[in-house]
């Protein structure tokens, strides 16, 4: 085997991604455009609301008209019509008048307030007694004070949310450009996987690997492409591979890639025509001998066998680059909400190699520790009962207890 193990940071590696063209944008209907990224600028077409609005239910009235008014000496005003609700009103407010408005009624000409309807009591069929003054703009929304004609609204590169799909809902905005979501080739090989509807014989294992990272692929806006398990043959991996690069934007192959005598991972995609192997090896602990390779312009990432080792890389990686390809920014992993939290026991850790710890969360919010979650290598449980990760720096030899900590919750 040719030797491709030249071990280089979580960082380093990071970089190296950023070799790979983005994807071509496609238009899409705002309703499926939930956390897709944008690829063009989304500019407003119109003023948001196209008039001024009353943010609750009362008077629309000449501020003017509720100065100096209080609860033992209110003003006295003239009722004027009651605004119909999605209605531009067709008369002017006149001087001494207020006219019954609900939460979101267009204000009439002439009015430049409101008054909640709560500081006002009926004063016969034709007054109202107002209470309390307002100044100008009181329980206002202003005439394009949401969203102005011509306002850049959403930039590239955004990760579109709900109520950013409701904020374009409102203005009337139905498609969008969007990042091409990336087809993901899912390979998982090794003599000793089986697919997970058989019973594992002596020494199989049913294919976490496959199903796993599909899942994660899909979470981050990807389309998985599941390929039938390979077995340990060089012959057979190199047709997956081939099959794999025809069909999808990035191929992922798990298992296979530790150094010693079963290695075929780095041989086969080192063989593969006009293919480059930009790293094989990064200081991290779980997952070092990660891989990385560009054929064509495609991405092949080698995870390592381990389903634990093989997740945690995945979102150190594989995560960000899927984002990436899509518009997003590319930076390491993992990515979610961060969290504070004190340590509960102490943790070692090897200088040179930056570690992602499992931990688990008990407390509240500002009062959290964290709690380690060991277990032996390939321990599915331990992924599963972790509320988040931890990084420990390269340059560390461990946390002590106690330590206030950043988690990145899953």
């Amino acid at each position: 085997m040719a030797e491709f193990f030249h071990v280089l940071t979580a960082d380093e590696f990071i970089q190296l991604m950023g070799c790979f063209g983005r994807l071509a944008s496609e238009q899409v209907h705002l309703d499926v455009s939930l956390g897709r990224i944008l690829s063009r600028e989304v500019v407003s077409k119109e003023d948001l609301p196209e008039g001024a609005r009353s943010t609750v239910d009362g008077f629309a009235v000449r501020a003017e008209d509720s100065f100096g008014a209080s609860d033992s000496i209110p003003a006295l005003l003239n009722l004027a019509p009651a605004i119909p609700m999605g209605e531009m009103p067709g008369f002017t407010l006149q001087p001494g008048e207020a006219a019954p408005i609900p939460t979101g009624g267009f204000l009439p000409r002439g009015a430049d307030a409101v008054v909640m309807v709560e500081y006002s009591n009926p004063a016969g069929p034709d007054a109202v007694e107002i209470s309390r003054p307002v100044t100008i703009k009181t329980n206002v929304l202003e005439k394009g004070e949401d969203a102005r004609l011509g306002e850049s609204l959403l930039l590239p590169g955004r990760q579109l949310r709900p109520q950013d799909i409701g904020f374009l809902a409102a203005l009337g905005i139905t498609e969008l450009h969007v990042g091409r979501q990336p087809r993901v080739a899912v390979i998982s090989s090794g003599d000793e996987v089986i697919p997970i509807e058989r019973k594992p014989g002596l020494g199989q294992i049913r294919d976490a690997n496959g199903h796993a990272i599909s899942a994660l692929i899909r979470t981050c806006g990807g389309e998985p492409v599941p390929f039938d398990i390979v077995p340990d043959d060089a012959a057979a991996l190199d047709k997956s591979l081939r099959d794999a690069l025809t069909t999808a934007d990035v191929v992922t192959l798990s298992g296979g890639s530790s150094v010693g005598t079963r290695d075929l991972m780095v041989d086969v995609v080192s063989g593969l025509p006009g293919v480059k192997v930009l790293a094989h090896g990064v200081a991290i602990r779980p997952g070092k001998p990660t891989l990385l390779a560009n054929q064509a312009g495609k991405a092949i990432i080698g995870l390592p066998g381990h389903p634990v080792s093989a997740l945690i890389v995945a979102q150190v990686f594989l995560v960000p680059f899927l984002r990436y390809l899509q518009g997003g920014k590319l930076e390491k992993g993992p990515l979610g909400c961060r969290a504070s939290a004190a340590l509960a026991t102490s943790i070692h850790s090897t200088i040179g190699l930056e570690e992602f710890v499992r931990v688990r969360l008990e407390g509240t919010p500002g009062q959290y520790v964290a709690h380690p979650v060991f277990g032996k290598s390939g321990m599915l449980s331990t992924v599963v009962k972790a509320d988040g990760i931890i990084t420990i720096s390269m340059n560390a030899e461990g946390l002590p207890k106690g330590e206030v900590v950043s988690v990145i919750q899953l």
